[in-house]
């Protein structure tokens, strides 16, 4: 009688790729775990293990040709990305901004905002431009009446 049945060993396999994986953040171990999984179901299905273990080599090339670049460029992509689409648009003061903080309104959710300027204050109602964000604040200026 066995321990483990194979889909439950290309299981563990997968599971720990995916543990080395989370150690050394590569985009290379996590292929392979998604190869070892696809093992498993074939493996499940009484698939012979010679084909299971072509069926894991085939796939992890698969994954690392195609998968791979597309994971390391999502990894690598700018964490602030989507606070920056918002630099330069039109946003509504909801509470009173000033040098010392503020809330504003655009695409339907509030934000914290400090006036760019020291000098300058904008009462609730106001449109204003967002020049800039940092730490999740939005720094805001005057709206050119043009």
């Amino acid at each position: 009688m066995d321990i483990f049945n194979a889909w439950q060993l290309w299981c563990i396999a997968g599971v720990v790729f995916f543990i080395i994986e989370m150690f050394t953040p590569v985009m290379f171990f996590f292929n392979l775990a998604l190869a070892c999984f696809i093992a498993a179901i074939c493996a499940a299905c009484g698939i012979l293990p010679i084909v299971q273990v072509i069926i894991f080599a085939v796939f992890s090339v698969i994954f690392l040709i195609w998968l791979r670049p597309v994971l390391v460029r999502y990894k690598n992509k700018p964490e602030n990305e989507t606070v920056d689409m918002y630099t330069g648009k039109a946003a509504k003061v909801i509470k009173t901004v000033t040098k010392d903080g503020g809330r504003i309104y655009i695409f339907d959710e509030e934000w914290p905002a400090v006036s760019l300027n020291e000098n300058d204050v904008f009462n609730e109602g106001e449109l204003v431009i967002i020049a800039k964000t940092e730490n999740m604040v939005m720094y805001v200026e005057r709206k050119n009446s043009n």
